[in-house]
């Protein structure tokens, strides 16, 4: 039997591993232009060697800032040649010129003119010459177009394929604020306002009141009768039907703040719900009574009544969206533009450029730490870039691809797959969709996600290829269109799209109705 000890083996093996650069590549390819813009932020209030500018750029190339980092990573590197590269590069900004030392050659490269004396005024001029040269002569005209904004803009002067700032929404309003700021115009006791307000603060998103009102009383210190006036009064506001505690007495709210408390549709929320809800019109009309064209009067009062009044204020509200990319028709062709507004515009700092020289800066460990702080600034200016191409080249591709689509609409959407893409610009499927991942695209017909444009394929006809996409949309229109008295079952709607030449299964059809949340025969059926 061999003893379990400790030993030491040594061992070749080859792994993959990343770097920080291409780590920071693979997460700034993902991000959307707001996340961009955030790390960008923290990037500059990390590392002092980058800098802020209005003008996007840098005053050394990448290529002179590799050589001076390779230079320093030199056994003995060359002072002289570190020196003379970085005042090459900055003589233009410190250099002072010496104007008494040039004023004669000044005066011999300057361009033939007029001369001091015919600057002067003559004395013999007349006195009308000197009043008539001071307003006469000056084009305030564009003078106010150089140097003044006049605060607007033209239509022609904006770019009219961007989404305009009118479209953008405030901030939503929710549903204890609308509450209360219609309680703040009603004259009400203190001791209801505390009941209201513990009321209010146990409303769901529906607007359903989620206590008994015993607790309501319990938590306000008052007694039920307190509690009972304080729910009126918060059902007596708007959205009808907000305080309610069942469906029934959220529907009777709406229709008695309508007036129809005691007519044919109250009847049927107060006794027959049930019943309506089976939708058993012929048993109703019977228990009721009624002929059946009352009921279905009735009927359509009720649909139009609102099941949950809070939830157009509880929402999530409209979601805002910023494209990262512009798809625009120049001519006959499609534009792509990305989109930078609100960027950080980003560059090196001079100063501390100056910093790697030894003669600058004798301290190597000064000099160390500026060496690894402009390697990571280098390394952040290269990846925005490459994220930058990446995108463009991947939407460039959708564009050649999706043409008819942006042209025609929807319904000319093509399948296209990202492993398509990526064979296309030479890169690696991960990197495509890394580059549409959390992106939008504004484009003639409307705003999409970039994921939006890859679909997978189904056999359509005539052996084409038919989007996943279009599928749904020819399944939701089929039933759309169906009688409601006889729904169209799934085999069915598998027959028709066979018939048209789109080859599917029962069970593709019915995952594609559920994934549409679209109800299953029997729940679609209307009884006469």
């Amino acid at each position: 039997m061999s003893s379990l000890s400790p030993r030491l083996s040594l061992r070749v093996a080859q792994k993959q591993i990343l770097t920080p650069s291409l780590v920071q590549m693979v997460t700034m390819l993902q991000l959307n232009r707001l996340e961009l813009r955030d790390m960008i932020t923290t990037e500059l209030a990390a590392n002092p060697v980058l800098e802020e500018t209005q003008e996007a750029g840098e005053d050394l190339t990448p290529e002179e800032i590799q050589q001076l980092l390779e230079a320093e990573r030199n056994g003995e590197p060359s002072d002289a040649g570190l020196l003379e590269m970085v005042e090459s590069s900055t003589a233009i900004e410190f250099e002072q010129p010496d104007l008494e030392s040039r004023s004669g050659s000044l005066e011999h490269d300057a361009p033939p003119g007029p001369s001091d004396a015919a600057l002067e005024p003559s004395a013999d001029a007349p006195a009308d010459n000197k009043a008539a040269d001071t307003f006469e002569e000056i084009d305030y005209g564009s003078f106010f177009d150089d140097y003044l904004d006049p605060g607007y803009k033209s239509p022609a002067s904006e770019n009219p394929e961007r989404p305009s700032y009118e479209n953008f929404v405030s901030a939503p309003v929710l549903l204890s604020e609308h509450l209360e700021s219609q309680l703040s115009l009603v004259i009400l006791t203190e001791e209801i306002r505390e009941a209201t307000d513990v009321i209010i603060g146990n409303l769901d998103d529906n607007g359903y009141l989620t206590i008994p009102l015993e607790e309501v009383a319990a938590l306000s210190g008052q007694s039920m009768d307190v509690a009972q006036k304080a729910l009126e009064e918060i059902q007596a506001l708007d959205p009808a039907g907000v305080g309610a505690r069942d469906l029934r007495e959220c529907l009777l709210l709406q229709l008695e703040s309508r007036g129809a408390e005691g007519g044919v549709a109250w009847k049927m929320v107060a006794d027959f719900l049930p019943q309506v809800q089976a939708r058993q019109w012929k048993e109703i009309a019977r228990l009721l009574g009624r002929p059946l064209r009352h009921i279905e009067i009735a009927l359509e009062v009720i649909r139009h009544l609102d099941p949950r009044p809070g939830i157009r204020y509880s929402g999530p509200g409209a979601r805002q969206i910023e494209p990262d990319v512009y798809i625009f028709k120049d001519g006959s062709d499609y534009v792509v533009q990305l989109n930078d507004d609100d960027l950080p515009q980003v560059r090196l700092n001079p100063q501390y450029r100056r910093l790697i020289d030894r003669n600058e800066e004798p301290s190597k460990e000064v000099r160390n730490y500026i060496r690894e702080r402009m390697t990571s600034a280098y390394q952040l200016l290269k990846n925005i870039e490459q994220r930058k191409q990446t995108i463009l080249r991947v939407c460039q591709s959708i564009v050649a691809r999706q043409a008819d689509m942006f042209d025609d609409g929807l319904d000319q959407l093509r399948p296209m797959m990202i492993k398509d893409v990526a064979e296309e610009i030479g890169v690696h499927p991960s990197t495509v969709s890394r580059a549409v991942a959390n992106k939008y695209c504004h484009t003639p017909q409307g705003v999409f996600e970039l994921r939006f444009f890859f679909s997978e394929a189904v056999q359509g006809p005539s052996g084409a290829e038919v989007p996943l996409l279009i599928l749904k949309r020819r399944v939701k229109k089929m039933i759309e269109e169906e009688d409601p008295a006889h729904p169209l079952t799934d085999e069915q709607l598998t027959a028709m799209l066979s018939a048209e030449g789109i080859d599917v299964t029962r069970r593709t059809v019915a995952k594609y109705r559920e994934d549409m949340h679209i109800p299953s025969t029997h729940q679609r059926r209307v009884k006469n």
